[in-house]
């Protein structure tokens, strides 16, 4: 979770006019395309069959590896999230990217069903540990969904613990309102709710699913271990609400040590792993969830 605001809120604006001055190989974020025929990577338009299975991600630094995977791939901007529609293990599914937090994730959930139609649907994406025996990269199956207003859902797919795989776990997972930051701060999630970790979308797309009877899974990739903690230097992009803004901080932070950009870098690489890793997941679930 920590993970994902500073590659969205700080590598990618930093690499696109700052940072790319310093570091010439800085990736570039994707943006979607405003229609299918924008999209180097989309088939020919087509009359797309019933939605069988749609995921739900906060952003595209989440959903890209998926993404990538997808065959015949056409992409939409909608009102409310980017719509990517393609075929993944045989069947016809939606990638929405909803933008961050609940009320985003909320809307955009309700507009997908609302079009689409899907049977199932997933809510995917980062999430931070709030446990110590979760490790950065493994999977988190939620048996059930709780937000700190004393909201719990159950999910109507249940996993058998024992049979999990190895790197993956289930458990709860825990909604919040903000960006965690620190050990301590997950520590105290952790004893509070007894979650194994926590995002900031998952229960939104839960509730609306549950309201219009849809069928619903939540998979999540730990981007942040318990004890992970950022750069030092990475302070100082926290409360930056501009663009000029975090650009100051980020030169600011160069002046102080130079090599904050290769920890700016690695911080990139480390987001493409885990989705890399959910997307592989992901993939497996598409192929066995009934529909």
């Amino acid at each position: 979770m920590l993970l994902r605001w500073l590659v969205t809120h700080v590598v990618r604006p930093a690499a696109e006019q700052k940072l790319r001055e310093t570091v010439a190989d800085m990736i570039r974020p994707r943006r979607p395309p405003e229609s299918a025929a924008e999209d180097p990577h989309s088939g020919p338009a087509l009359e797309l069959p019933p939605c069988q299975l749609a995921f739900v991600f906060g952003s595209s630094v989440e959903s890209e590896a998926l993404v990538g995977q997808l065959k015949r791939c056409v992409t939409t901007r909608c009102a409310s999230y980017v719509e990517h529609a393609g075929q993944l293990a045989s069947k016809h599914v939606v990638v929405a990217e909803s933008g961050v937090g609940r009320a985003a994730a909320a809307k955009a959930t309700e507009d997908l069903i609302a079009v689409s139609h899907p049977a199932w649907v997933v809510a995917a994406g980062f999430a931070a540990a709030i446990q110590p025996q979760l490790r950065r990269g493994q999977i988190v199956m939620a048996d059930h969904v709780l937000d700190v207003h004393g909201r719990q859902l159950s999910m109507g797919l249940k996993v058998d613990p024992a049979a999990a795989m190895q790197g993956c776990h289930v458990g709860g997972l825990l909604t919040i309102d903000r960006l965690v930051r620190t050990p301590q701060e997950k520590q105290e999630l952790g004893a509070s709710y007894h979650a194994l970790a926590c995002d900031m979308e998952t229960m939104a797309v839960a509730e609306a699913c549950r309201q219009a009877k849809v069928r619903f899974m939540a998979v999540r990739v730990i981007s942040d271990a318990l004890d992970d903690r950022m750069p030092p230097e990475v302070e100082g992009f926290f409360g930056q609400k501009t663009v000029a803004g975090k650009l100051g901080a980020a030169t600011g932070a160069l002046f102080q040590r130079p090599s904050v950009v290769k920890d700016l870098w690695h911080l990139r690489d480390e987001a493409a792993k885990a989705a890399e890793r959910l997307a592989k997941f992901l993939l497996g679930v598409a192929a066995q969830l009934p529909t």
